[in-house]
């Protein structure tokens, strides 16, 4: 393989690893956003997949022409000196609170599924999150190079597994799209909200690029490969009968199909939470870098234990209150970066 295609792949699946998340593996976050909405779902996936091609690609190559190296620069070039201080504040804080979760997610997971001790699972993920860490770009390049062609399969094998067992259900339901307006604003919600934490990797991802046609096509390749997961998921979703009564809706699937496709599981859930963690992890040491004196190691290691202990202890009510201001600041970020013009 080339240098160049190589690039182009380690640039997609970094875009799509750093996308996804644990409710994305679980299939709660597509339930919400999608599978709610019946067959509406699948268009709404495919609004979303166009803005993650264009608007990801766009962001990725705005940042290469401002030679941008963290995302508060960016929101600097985006909403000017003042409103991106309060932008810039509100990342910081959703970025660590999600990066909280994600390592008591991880603990649970062990303890779930692998029946394995809390503690152990969250001790495992900082130590070798401390060593994919210390490689900087290229360690998040490298695991997620590992992790996102797993994700791809796993979404297949649960879209083939349900062929026979989707109940005859119809993929095209007039009702579905006109008796209620939500499935329209949903998949904008959802790119917003993604893309705007996405930019904390996306942004020094772009330096790493030998030119803009290897951004280009990388970003066209992670919004593509999102796509096809996303669709996957709502197929396999949407075939499952009373699929909103339940927390964990792919658990659900995963438990009939046998022993070999659980670990495939329980690895696809760890690996979207660790692809999140070392990529909000990334994102906050290098905006925390130019504001503090301190060296990039000493950073890291105080946001793991900052993390951990906030893993102990919940994050959930203080998530639950800034979520939808959040989600408000992510819809402008998305109108915001839609008519920004590109830098020549």
């Amino acid at each position: 393989m080339s240098g160049r295609m190589k690039q182009i792949l380690q640039i997609a699946a970094t875009y799509i690893g750093t996308v996804v998340g644990a409710g994305f593996a679980t299939g709660r976050e597509i339930v919400e956003f999608f599978t709610i909405h019946g067959s509406a779902g699948f268009a709404g996936i495919l609004i979303s997949g166009f803005l993650f091609i264009f608007i990801g690609t766009k962001l990725m190559i705005m940042a290469k022409r401002l030679g941008a190296s963290s995302f508060d620069e960016m929101n600097l070039y985006l909403f000017g000196p003042t409103v991106s201080k309060v932008v810039n504040v509100l990342m910081l804080i959703m970025l660590f609170g999600v990066t909280g979760v994600m390592l008591s997610g991880a603990g649970a997971l062990f303890w779930e599924q692998l029946h394995l001790p809390f503690q152990a699972g969250i001790i495992m993920t900082l130590c070798i999150t401390y060593l994919v860490m210390k490689r900087g770009i290229e360690g998040i390049l490298w695991t997620n190079s590992l992790i996102v062609p797993v994700m791809i399969l796993f979404s297949v094998v649960l879209s083939v597994s349900m062929i026979d067992f989707s109940g005859g259900r119809q993929l095209f339901v007039a009702s579905d799209f006109v008796d209620h307006w939500k499935w329209v604003v949903s998949p904008f919600a959802y790119a917003a909200f993604n893309l705007t934490l996405a930019q904390a990797v996306l942004v020094p991802l772009s330096r790493e690029a030998k030119d803009e046609s290897v951004i280009k096509w990388g970003g066209f390749l992670g919004g593509l490969g999102l796509t096809f997961i996303l669709l996957n998921s709502q197929y396999v979703l949407y075939s499952v009968p009373r699929v909103l009564s339940y927390e964990i809706p792919i658990a659900e699937i995963v438990g009939g199909l046998g022993i070999a496709v659980h670990y495939i599981f329980v690895f696809v859930i760890y690996g979207e939470i660790f692809s999140t963690l070392i990529g909000n992890i990334f994102g906050l040491a290098g905006t925390l870098r130019k504001n503090v004196r301190l060296s990039n190691q000493v950073i890291i290691l105080v946001l793991m234990a900052g993390s951990y202990l906030l893993s102990q202890v919940g994050y959930s009510e203080l998530l639950h209150y800034l979520y939808p201001v959040f989600g408000m600041i992510a819809l402008l970020f998305l109108v915001v970066i839609s008519a920004k013009k590109l830098k020549d």
